[in-house]
């Protein structure tokens, strides 16, 4: 086993666990609908109708590596609410709301992201570093999206396991100094279509330590379940992350 290990290249041996702690600042923009049987529900803009307004978020990732293979799972906590007196009537999961009361709205669910990435081109060892890798995600959303009056108190829960495909590249700017890292997957099928962009550059002033700047985009367009999401978050993050 031994002389095997000495055979083998030094980028398959190399082994990486740690963990990620981000905060962003998202601009909320977008609209839900949601149906109750034959009864279609109206589209409602999250700021307009509803008077939601922009939250920041942090979300917190683990990630283990070796060689050309690297998993994670990253959670995050969404809690948005408003109210508002809307100018227009509002069917909301068989409900009528009139424009008489004040609403209150809220939009509640937890992610949890798993990313596989095979590296199919790694040229870490050549100048400061560059590799191409194929990733598969899922992304998997659970909540409910309510809206409160005088006249009635209606929620809806949602589930959303959503598999992704897409791209990861990384470019050592400054060898084991500086690195930018850009990764997009995405998925459309049956009119619903979701994707998410990120892309950071990161600093490591210590071997095990990485300070990160980046922006992430999600977009998500799609009918499941009775429930319309038709929206994009989209901001800056700041990003931790300790390794070994």
């Amino acid at each position: 086993m031994l002389l095997v290990a000495f055979f083998l290249p030094a980028s398959t041996l190399a082994f990486e666990i740690g963990a990620r702690g981000y905060y962003w600042f998202p601009s909320l923009d977008g609209n839900v609908q949601v149906d109750e049987a034959a009864i279609i529900g109206t589209t409602i803009n999250f700021e307009n109708d509803l008077g939601i307004e922009d939250e920041n978020y942090p979300s917190v990732e683990v990630f283990l590596g070796g060689g050309k293979h690297h998993l994670s799972l990253t959670y995050t906590d969404i809690d948005y609410s408003g109210e508002n007196t809307p100018t227009k009537q509002i069917t909301f999961n068989g409900k009528k709301y009139s424009t008489t009361y004040i609403i209150e709205s809220s939009i509640e669910y937890r992610v949890m992201d798993l990313h596989y990435q095979y590296d199919f081109l790694n040229l870490e060892n050549v100048l400061s570093g560059f590799s191409l890798g194929a990733v598969l995600q899922v992304k998997y959303l659970d909540g409910e999206v309510g809206l409160k009056s005088i006249e009635f108190d209606e929620k809806e829960d949602f589930t959303l396991p959503i598999p992704m495909i897409g791209l990861n590249l990384h470019i050592g700017i400054l060898a084991d100094v500086l690195e930018a890292r850009l990764r997009g997957t995405a998925i459309g099928y049956a009119g619903n279509t979701i994707y998410e962009l990120m892309g950071d550059i990161s600093w490591t002033p210590l071997p095990f330590l990485d300070i990160h700047g980046g922006y992430k985009t999600f977009v998500i367009d799609i009918d499941e379940d009775d429930v319309v999401f038709d929206y994009d978050m989209s901001g800056p993050y700041v990003a931790l992350t300790v390794s070994f």
